[in-house]
């Protein structure tokens, strides 16, 4: 839309911008005015602080909690452009009540007297012609100047406000910049649509988290920026939602594109879609629209299971069990932050978690049991074993899919922060606290799964406000002086054992009974039976472009038999590395596999079948086959004597037969220099030449 030029009537200004009704934007001011007439305002009606809706401004922010979440960033960044210009941020309901506010203090209090704060009514309604509300009710960008507002007492503000669109096309707010009439700036508006558009597209990447999302736009550089593309669509290729810049590159209203599949909009099959863009790393590439517009295209498709085959090889995917009975969107008259959750009775992400293990299989059976009866869990187990996996899996699950699930990993949160990490706190609260404070990861997560990760590592003095929290599913954030009511799922994890800690007096007894509803664990890679179905999963989801890797007989023996401390994510990050490496060879062999690793497997790790069994200990280099030769080494190590002890024999012996080359004495050993430099500080003088 481009800017006009409008003079109202005794104004005094002829380059006054205008974005909505006729070419000079007459049209829109005018038709607000008679509007703002019908309603029974006058120009010399004052400032109305007793709004039917003040008051209402805490089940407000409640209703609209999905807009904030994802508005409230937005603001901040947006204030921080226009700082120290006699001006503020604001954002208000779909209904026109100003929700948040940021901006300079000395503004602040000029808005105040005329009700522009938080908790009132600023729709055409109650205040006339006013960017806010006459931008909720032409559904348009525009800026308002000066004495284009209808009241009087307005006449020394100009506004720019753009409405906000939810991903299923329904007006859920505005976001607006106001300030003194003699500090506006014709690029104020710009900003204002872009930050609005920001605030969109991040909807969209959490209200279809699982759905097939094409980002598109004709040129390949501004995919990834504001101004893409993004539409939704079901995986049989049902339209499902597009913002604002797809609607404009398409050709057509969102109206309109509800009766379109992906099929009829780029011309070929969305099966076709899957395959083209299957991988890890798709690079973009080129579609024709319905109307011959050639676009760059880039596709998302995040299925439920992290470890997932590429979606054309697999006959139902875990995308496909989940959207077939989500992604319809809700009616559209219903509010987005008021739209039941939607349930997805298919196939379900616990059960892409079942890769046949009797023990995980049990623990699924377990957590099915208990679903939606909004029992607390307990997920214990090693590190790396998947626990936040399984968080996401249960709130999946659940029928509070379609709300928020926020994790709080408790140990790599500083002590001094986690309290104002978890229940938020108000502006001013401490030194350096955010203008206008932070809600915290607990109201955050109302109405959906609050995921207490590494809950052992909270510290002993929040234990009890965490107690308290859950008992009467009430917040209060730091320096607020007043609770608001939350509910949430809780689901916690650890891989510390709650109960020693409890006899020693580092965790609360009444929390811990609070926390285990039930108690599921989840065992260690090295005791699972399915491994080699896992192995092959990860190894396909890493695969680019159809590839088909392979893993060599004695690569796969090696992986039985390593103890893999760091579990899954340890074995993916292997794999990850020694996909990338087999290139084009198509089968992973031991010069593919990372050198820290090989490194380890020359130090002689204990067989992981013998720690299980109790059997006596032996080394990998005595149990696995075909293990890469290496010159003569000294003889096995005697009672009592170390491993270690014998490799730094090793490592002088061979620095000393190479007179201190420590290229010359690894090659020489079988191993990277790095092994031999990491160990220098332990070796005699003598043998580093």
């Amino acid at each position: 839309m481009s800017a006009a030029t409008y003079t109202p009537s005794g104004g005094e200004r002829a380059d006054i911008p205008s974005t909505v009704g006729s070419p000079d934007g007459r049209d829109a001011i005018n038709q607000s005015h008679q509007r703002s007439r019908a309603y029974g305002i006058t120009e010399q009606s004052e400032p109305d602080f007793s709004s039917p809706l003040r008051g209402d401004l805490t089940s407000a922010l409640d209703e609209n909690r999905f807009l904030f979440q994802h508005a409230a960033p937005v603001m901040e960044t947006l204030y921080d452009q226009i700082a120290n210009t006699h001006s503020m941020v604001l954002l208000t309901s779909s209904k026109g009540m100003v929700l948040h506010s940021l901006g300079d203090s000395d503004f602040l209090e000029k808005a105040s007297r005329v009700a522009l704060m938080p908790g009132m009514d600023w729709s055409e309604k109650t205040k006339g012609t006013n960017a806010i509300g006459t931008a909720l009710t032409e559904e348009e960008a525009l800026t308002v100047h000066g004495n284009q507002h209808f009241m009087n007492a307005n006449k020394f503000l100009t506004c720019s406000c753009s409405p906000i669109f939810d991903p299923y096309g329904q007006v859920i707010g505005a976001l607006d910049v106001t300030g003194d009439q003699r500090s506006f700036h014709q690029h104020t508006l710009a900003l204002v649509r872009m930050s609005a558009q920001m605030i969109e597209n991040h909807m969209f990447a959490d209200i279809f988290p699982k759905a097939i999302r094409v980002h598109f736009h004709t040129r390949s550089e501004f995919l990834g920026t504001l101004v893409e593309g993004i539409a939704v669509f079901s995986p049989e290729g049902r339209f499902i939602s597009a913002n604002r810049s797809a609607q404009f590159q398409i050709g057509l209203p969102f109206a309109a594109l509800k009766a379109h599949t992906f099929s009829s909009l780029f011309g070929i099959p969305i099966s076709s879609l899957i395959d083209l863009f299957s991988g890890t790393l798709p690079t973009p590439k080129q579609l024709v629209l319905h109307n011959g517009v050639a676009v760059w295209c880039r596709v998302k498709v995040k299925s439920a299971n992290p470890w997932s085959a590429g979606h054309g090889s697999a006959p139902v995917s875990p995308l496909q069990a989940e959207e077939r009975a989500s992604t319809a969107p809700a009616p559209a008259a219903a509010p987005l932050a008021t739209r039941p959750p939607v349930r997805r009775p298919h196939l379900s992400t616990l059960q892409y978690l079942d890769t046949g293990d009797p023990q995980v299989s049990a623990v699924i059976h377990k957590l099915r049991m208990v679903s939606g009866k909004d029992i607390p869990v307990m997920i214990l187990g090693e590190t790396g074993t998947g626990k936040d996996l399984l968080a996401q899996a249960i709130h999946g699950d659940s029928n509070r899919s379609g709300q928020p699930f926020v994790s709080v990993n408790c140990a790599s949160i500083p002590d001094t922060l986690i309290e104002s990490e978890l229940f938020g706190y108000e502006e001013g609260a401490f030194t350096g606290a955010r203008k206008k404070g932070s809600i915290g990861k607990i109201l955050q997560a109302n109405g959906g799964t609050l995921f207490l990760d590494e809950i052992g590592d909270m510290p002993k003095h929040l234990q009890a406000r965490l107690l308290r929290v859950l008992q009467e599913r009430r917040v209060s954030p730091l320096g607020a002086g007043k609770e608001v009511d939350v509910d949430v799922a809780i689901v916690s994890a650890t891989h510390k054992n709650l109960k020693d800690m409890i006899a020693r007096g580092d965790f609360r007894e009444d929390l811990y009974y609070r926390l285990n509803g039930l108690v599921v664990r989840l065992p260690a890679l090295r005791e699972r039976t399915d491994f080699d179905l896992v192995v092959q999963k990860i190894v396909k989801s890493l695969c680019e472009n159809g590839q088909h890797i392979g893993i060599s007989p004695r690569v796969m023996d090696i992986f039985k038999r390593y103890h893999w401390p760091g579990n899954f994510r340890q074995l993916h990050n292997l794999l990850r590395t020694a996909v990338v490496m087999v290139g084009c060879a198509g089968v992973i062999d031991m010069e593919h596999l990372p050198d820290d690793f090989l490194e380890e497997l020359e130090h002689g790790l204990p067989h992981p079948m013998a720690m299980r069994l109790g059997q006596p200990l032996q080394t990998v280099e005595e149990t696995l086959p075909e293990m890469p030769s290496a010159p003569p080494m000294p003889e096995p190590p005697v009672d009592g004597q170390k491993l270690q002890d014998v490799a730094l024999g090793a490592m002088a012996q061979m620095l000393r037969l190479h007179k201190g080359n420590v290229s010359a004495a690894a090659k020489a050993l079988g191993v990277s220099r790095n092994t031999i430099y990491r160990k220098k500080n332990l070796l005699p003088p003598d043998a580093l030449g």
